[in-house]
């Protein structure tokens, strides 16, 4: 399907931070998104991106790209584009994504500014595309006719909702989950924190972070009611997190115990298989990821980052250890997920959100 459509002018807001470098590499050669313009603060604008740009990526940045100019992080000077995608921090996003908003311009975010506002989708792709569907009644509050604003969920959800979501596809309803995460030093930009502070040691706090993903799993995992005009998020589902940084590069591992509503709840053995056998929606509409959603590892030690965060470019979520919750304990089930922070926990999903809102005809 992919190669019927007409090719769509992007933009990247923030485009020489860390979650703009993985843009400008993920839209390298994109089948029909053609990256047209890139914004940076106002000391950048004019410059060359190659010559603005601390790269850290291991890849060279495209050449196609190296030579784009910047510009300033204004509505006004991405007009030529039929959409954006926001790697703002969230400090500068909650003003600067709502004014191209209101200029016209589809906005795909990765700030948590707007991710908990009745009118904006949160959508992990792997998930819950249908939640694009709340775009027509934004539109309409707004007064909007082109412009919408999606955003993607916090790095270290996505881990937890995407085996969560086959889960409950398959064996009904969870109830309870305690998540405790080992995040990469990406996750907090660049420079990050101190190796001060992280060589030779575990930061046990990062700053709402924790609540983050016990809310935004609630929304994520929720429903769009039958008028297509709210959210509603599945509340009955209680979660605990436990957010630490460790010494990663890329890939955050979220250890997750959890408690279905249905006793008794499902073996080890029919865990995984539903695991590997799961079909998200977005795979029916021809985007440029075609699976897995979920590679499942019986290795006693997998999965880990530095093996396995890159699977399928970094679009999978490896998941391993999955085990029973042990006999008369409190939870079910217990398993260990990993997910590139960077690809399928920011950049990655915004791109996968843009393209089925194109293919569904709301760009």
């Amino acid at each position: 399907m992919t190669t019927l459509l007409s090719r769509k002018k992007c933009g990247i807001l923030g485009a020489t931070g860390s979650v703009g470098q993985q843009f400008i590499l993920l839209l390298a050669n994109h089948p029909f998104l053609h990256l047209h313009a890139i914004g940076a603060s106002e000391r950048s604008a004019g410059k060359r991106y190659k010559d603005c740009v601390q790269w850290k990526q291991s890849s060279p940045i495209p050449g196609e790209h190296e030579g784009l100019v910047l510009r300033a992080c204004k509505a006004e000077n991405f007009k030529d584009c039929d959409l954006v995608f926001s790697g703002l921090n969230s400090e500068i996003a909650y003003e600067l994504e709502m004014d191209f908003v209101k200029a016209e311009i589809p906005v795909f975010s990765n700030a948590k500014s707007y991710r908990m506002n009745p009118l904006v989708p949160l959508v992990v792709p792997l998930v819950n595309p249908a939640h694009l569907g709340l775009i027509n009644f934004q539109r309409e509050k707004l007064g909007l006719k082109k412009g919408f604003l999606v955003c993607n969920s916090n790095c270290a959800v996505v881990g937890v909702v995407v085996p969560l979501a086959a889960l409950q596809a398959k064996f009904g309803p969870i109830v309870q989950c305690e998540v405790f995460t080992e995040q990469a030093v990406s996750g907090a930009g660049y420079p990050g924190v101190s190796s001060m502070d992280l060589v030779d040691n575990v930061i046990p706090f990062i700053s709402g972070e924790e609540e983050k993903l016990e809310v935004e799993a609630q929304k994520i995992l929720g429903s769009l009611n039958g008028s297509a005009t709210e959210i509603d998020a599945q509340t009955d589902l209680r979660i605990g997190a436990t957010c630490t940084r460790v010494g990663v590069t890329y890939g955050h591992i979220a250890y997750v115990s959890l408690r279905f509503k249905n006793h008794p709840g499902p073996s080890v053995r029919q865990v995984e298989q539903a695991m590997m056998e799961y079909q998200p929606e977005l795979l029916k509409f021809g985007v440029s990821f075609s699976g897995p959603a979920i590679k499942v590892f019986m290795e006693e030690d997998r999965p880990q980052p530095r093996l396995d965060r890159n699977i399928s470019n970094g679009y999978t979520v490896s998941v391993g250890r999955i085990r029973d919750g042990g006999k008369d304990g409190h939870f079910d089930l217990r398993f260990a997920a990993l997910s590139h922070n960077t690809v399928i926990g920011a950049a990655g999903s915004s791109i996968l959100n843009s393209e089925i809102a194109i293919i569904k005809g709301l760009i």
